[in-house]
């Protein structure tokens, strides 16, 4: 038995489960972050019921109250971000540059939602009747679950809990089961604050368990939840039986278009940081790179040589660039898909291959492919590794179109010099973030995140539109 087994938290209370599991670094399988419980069906009840009965409680908190209590988070946040950061890096296998960024990130959201507090203003109106006025108000949405991925444990968190609860709601948030170790730390941190027992509880457990519990729940008044389209469309079909409000980001295929006039270097430093790093395990990741006939042969050569100076190891390693993919089921992923792109006339050029390090890990080298069509598999699915493929494009208007023409719609990028064709590509491009001169991904807190197509569903995330998701509308009207 463990030494120590890291708890729920339900009700104001650290609570143990049915069960415990390992949580064991990617980077080294042998390094154990720590043993954490697993809840089951009726400690979610419990927990919605807890949430239900504090809601009330802290929907009626002072702004002030709230402000303090989302700032203290932050502070905390960003005053352990290499402490929590390195922890991060352990569980997930991101660099620790990106786990300590993550960390500071996550800090920044509650920060950002705090000041929303003090400037959550109503609105008023003249009503056609005579001697009547009209107020417009937001209210909480009520008690919110939040389920999050494993590729951004703190701060797919943190930007969905921060406006939850800078709004007036209460939260019942399941974290995704490979990366418990952050959740726990987010959670203590929350704990410790002046909440109502109740108003945020944390639940531990697998999707078929916990996850299938919540979205099923009536109990719950809306659902934010980011993860694989699979796993949306059954969310979405769930929650829709209750009449539970749902929000969704779900995955991508991202395109990076390279036009004749690019800057080159620049095009390439784009393109690897946003393909491969934090291993491509981003749901911004630009694995689709369209280049146009001009640049292409020398854009490859370019981007192949620089692929080769990227170092793969050990995440806490000094110098290391990419980590590990998050586990054995992902590698072995990523490998047959590889191996599928070959199949259907991909040309591999670089990396591709599993790495043998010093201690058993999940690592493989960053793969590029030319000669692909943007019908090949390799080009339609969501891959979610360290994989980019080249795609030959005639020209720009070709290579909007094969940009476009894809199931998903999250963000898009082009490299140019020329003004027509990027406010050209910023109205045409189907998707809900564009980039110009910019790796795909990367993304602000205080302005909207999501996407189009089957990328999102639901209202935006992040920034002032947040509020669309985690309120509700009231229209007043009074005769004085």
């Amino acid at each position: 038995m463990p030494s120590k087994i890291f708890s729920n938290y339900i009700d104001g209370a650290w609570v143990e489960g049915v069960s415990s599991i390992a949580n064991r670094s990617p980077a080294n399988v042998e390094d154990v972050v720590g043993h954490y419980t697993q809840a089951d069906a009726r400690q979610v009840d419990q927990a919605i019921a807890a949430a239900t009965a504090a809601q009330v409680i802290w929907a009626r908190s002072g702004l002030e109250e709230r402000y303090q209590v989302l700032m203290a988070i932050g502070d905390e946040l960003i005053a352990r971000k290499a402490e929590l950061g390195e922890q991060l890096s352990r569980e997930e296998g991101k660099t620790l540059a990106e786990g300590v960024g993550e960390v500071h990130r996550s800090g920044q959201f509650f920060h950002y939602y705090a000041a929303e507090v003090l400037r959550q203003m109503g609105e008023t109106a003249d009503s056609v009747r005579p001697g009547v006025e009209i107020e417009v108000r937001r209210e909480p949405v009520g008690v919110v679950a939040i389920i999050t991925p494993w590729n951004f444990p703190m701060a797919t968190a943190a930007w969905k809990i921060a406006p939850a609860l800078a709004f007036g709601n209460a939260v019942v948030f399941k974290p995704a089961n490979a990366v418990p170790a952050s959740a726990w730390a987010l959670t203590e941190i929350i704990a410790r604050q002046a909440l109502p027992a109740g108003t945020f509880n944390l639940l531990m457990g697998s999707g078929a368990e916990v996850g299938e519990r919540l979205i099923h729940s009536n109990g719950i008044n809306a659902l934010s939840f980011t993860g694989s389209v699979e796993t949306g469309r059954r969310v979405a079909a769930a929650t829709a039986a209750n009449f539970v409000r749902c929000q969704l980001e779900m995955g991508s295929k991202n395109a990076l278009v390279v036009l004749d006039d690019a800057d080159l270097p620049l095009a390439v430093e784009c393109a690897v940081s946003g393909a491969f790093f934090g291993t491509g395990q981003k749901c911004t990741a630009s694995s689709r790179l369209i280049v146009t006939e001009g640049v292409h042969d020398r854009f490859v050569e370019a981007l192949v040589e620089r692929m080769g100076q990227l170092k793969v190891g050990h995440p806490l390693r000094e110098g290391v660039q990419i980590g590990p993919v998050i586990d054995e089921r992902q590698l072995a992923q990523n490998l047959h898909y590889i191996e599928d792109a070959k199949a259907e006339g991909a040309r591999l050029v670089c990396g591709g291959e599993r790495i043998d390090e010093e201690h058993e890990g999940f690592y493989m080298r960053p793969a590029l492919f030319v000669d692909t069509r943007n019908d090949m598999r390799i080009n339609r699915d969501e891959v979610f590794g360290p994989i980019a493929c080249v795609i030959r494009a005639r020209d720009y208007e070709e290579a909007l179109a094969i940009l476009n023409d894809t199931r998903f719609g999250l963000t898009a990028g082009i490299m140019t010099q020329s003004l027509k064709h990027a406010s050209d590509f910023k109205r045409r491009a189907n998707t809900g973030c564009v980039m110009v001169n910019l790796p795909t991904a990367g993304t602000d807190y205080h302005v909207p995140f999501g996407g189009r197509k089957d990328s999102s569903f639901g209202p935006r995330e992040q920034g002032q539109y947040a509020r669309d998701f985690y309120t509700v509308v009231k229209t007043v009207y009074v005769r004085p």
